[in-house]
């Protein structure tokens, strides 16, 4: 299902307000050289059809050979341990500014003492960790400690891997982290234009050597001939990922008169087209490492539906559902008493457990699990459908219902539920329509009317499908 004018009207009108009185000095191409430069794109994905392995829905390329830390981001199990605040470059791609240590922190949660962080992966059941910044090394002896409590609890059953730019990764620094247990080892060197020597020195000491940079458009050919020195220097992994405008970069990026794309938030055009041409690249010459284009929308799609998965576990319900995009089902069925009754009296003569149901006490009200829908019979009764997220805090909003989780004896986080958008009551066609298309999936979701409600319906019960539509 495409993105409607309605919703791109929407996501337009957000942009405009992040860069008040900036939005309007934003190069986003006009609706013909947007045509072109969509089957521009086209053409690369149609040409690298069959070579590479697409996945998550299309927004991530090549799937075949991903870094062991990318393999975890993948399942929804890594958790991003940001070390600190500070960076010793100036790169103009930085998304924020990097002037603070501050402390160690991941999802609004601060940790003090690595044995916290270490319960807080184990309570959420995380597999894979990851050490940033900042820039971690300029905290070595901070980042040494988390990563060997970290390697103390779990060993290998939690894979760790470390970002840097390389500036300050000497050989006896490098020796230390592979013994404190560190298995990948990313380096940004785009930070440093391009300098392979601190990459050089780790390789035979980390495990796992990967480089991570975004794709810059100004560098496509330089990029192109480093390929086989990567590869000779024992890099095993490179990771594009596309640049994104946002307040703090802005200055830097508009200076380089790139091409802007509309959407969740203002993405680089031209990142996408750097990432996709190297690939195209390294896969006629058969070059370099493998290399994984993590797109904007793979990122704001699939992680955020990790993190919403992971937070669920604390508030579904027994009869509720998680949806395949990490919200919160719930199908409520609503009719006369004499109905309802019969409905529940249906799903205890098939045997189904009493948990998989909850009438109300009015008896107007009858929450079910989808897995009883074969057994229900809609004939004067109506669906109501509703959505909620789960999100973890740093403190009580005390406008949503909420747990504290605690994962240590000096520390908890709290989970709260909240609703994201009004519940939808369903008539009788429409609720066929909706079981046949996201419960039984029988039909496909493009037959669906183009309409705002099943758009905002799809949004919420599944991962949209495709990289970022040109707007």
């Amino acid at each position: 299902m495409a993105v409607s004018m309605k919703r791109r009207s929407q996501q337009i009108a957000a942009n405009q307000q992040e860069y008040p009185g900036r939005y309007e000095m934003l190069n986003f191409p006009p609706g013909q050289v947007l045509q072109d430069l969509q089957r521009q794109r086209d053409a690369l994905l149609s040409d690298l059809a069959g070579k590479v392995e697409s996945g998550c829905h299309g927004t991530k390329l090549d799937m075949r050979n991903l870094s062991p830390g990318c393999r975890h981001c993948v399942t929804g199990g890594w958790s991003c341990l940001f070390i600190s605040g500070k960076c010793n470059c100036d790169c103009f791609y930085c998304p924020t500014a990097q002037d603070e240590i501050g402390l160690p922190t991941t999802n609004t949660v601060t940790f003090r003492h690595p044995a916290d962080y270490v319960a807080y992966l184990e309570r959420f059941g995380f597999s894979g960790a990851s050490i940033s910044g900042g820039e971690p090394l300029l905290t070595p002896n901070r980042s040494l400690g988390f990563i060997a409590a970290i390697k103390r609890r779990f060993g290998a059953g939690m894979h760790l891997w470390l970002y840097t730019n390389g500036t300050l990764a000497s050989e006896d620094l490098l020796l230390q982290l592979r013994d404190a247990g560190l298995d990948e080892i990313r380096f940004d060197i785009g930070a440093t234009d391009y300098n392979l020597k601190p990459l050089k020195r780790a390789a035979g000491i980390i495990p796992t050597l990967t480089v991570e940079i975004p794709a810059i458009p100004d560098d496509v050919e330089r990029l192109k001939g480093l390929l086989a020195e990567l590869q000779d220097a024992g890099v095993q992994h490179l990771n594009l990922h596309q640049l994104r405008l946002t307040p703090y970069n802005y200055p830097h990026l508009q200076s380089r008169r790139y091409r802007y794309l509309h959407g969740a938030k203002v993405t680089v055009l031209d990142s996408e087209l750097a990432a996709l041409e190297v690939l195209q690249h390294a896969i006629e010459k058969n070059l370099g490492p493998a290399i994984n284009y993590c797109s904007f929308v793979y990122k704001n799609r699939f992680q955020a539906q990790a993190a919403r998965r992971r937070n669920a576990i604390f508030f579904s319900k027994s009869y509720e559902s998680l949806t395949e995009n990490g919200f919160i089902r719930s199908l409520t069925l609503l009719g006369e008493k004499a109905r309802l009754a019969f409905q529940v009296e249906r799903f205890a003569e098939h045997g189904c457990e009493i948990g998989l149901w909850s009438l109300s006490r009015s008896g107007e009200q009858l929450g079910i699990h989808p897995t009883l829908w074969p057994l229900v019979d809609l004939d004067g009764l109506r669906l109501r459908l509703g959505y909620a997220a789960a999100r973890q805090l740093d403190a009580v909003t005390y406008r949503n219902p909420f747990v504290a989780v605690e994962f240590s004896s000096r520390q908890k986080v709290i989970v709260e539920r909240g609703r994201v958008m009004a519940d939808i009551e369903l008539n009788l066609q429409q609720a066929e329509l909706y079981a046949a298309t996201f419960l039984s999936k029988r039909q496909a979701v493009d037959v669906l009317p183009d309409e705002d409600l099943w758009e905002e319906i799809t949004e919420l019960e599944w991962s949209r499908s495709g990289l970022q539509e040109y707007f």
